[in-house]
């Protein structure tokens, strides 16, 4: 296993095989990966809200949706990602709080997962597989040598998508 290459909250990063890429303690938050099966090049954002356009502080490009996988597309295929062959894996996306009424907070999880769903439809993206919703907590890893994207939460079994 080569290195292990982590991305913060409204961070995103990229690696290549034999390199591992995660991010801890998704929420509401998405963790989006790229991966092309080929190059075995892969990347990662952690973002936080769906939209930059709803925010007027909106200078770090990964806390958003829009913003983020866009980003993070770009710098795969600078990488040297093939786009016919990038796939999309997401994790994250919790209702982690119970809110009263139709609060937008409470709604946040499902708002951002749409989000990824909606950019990547837009790159031309497949979305191969999802462990989205609920009301926990993950940690994700992608694996760059085989493509395996690895989701962890307390109490639960090893899941890989």
């Amino acid at each position: 296993m080569g290195a292990v290459i982590k991305v913060g909250m409204a961070d995103l990063n990229i690696c290549k095989a034999p390199d591992v890429i995660t991010t801890l303690g998704l929420g509401s938050c998405i963790g989006l990966v790229f991966y092309d099966p080929v190059t075995k090049i892969g990347g990662m954002v952690h973002y936080m809200l769906p939209d930059s356009t709803k925010v007027r502080n909106n200078g770090n490009i990964a806390k958003f949706g829009d913003t983020g996988i866009s980003e993070l597309y770009k710098r795969v295929i600078a990488a040297g990602a093939n786009r016919g062959r990038l796939v999309a894996k997401i994790a994250g996306g919790a209702k982690m709080f119970e809110v009263n009424g139709l609060s937008d907070v409470g709604n946040i999880g499902a708002r951002n997962t749409e989000a990824a769903k909606l950019k990547l439809k837009q790159l031309g993206v497949r979305l191969v597989a999802e462990d989205t919703g609920l009301n926990y907590g993950r940690t994700v890893e992608l694996h760059c040598d085989t493509g395996e994207f690895y989701i962890k939460s307390v109490g639960k079994p090893l899941k890989i998508i």
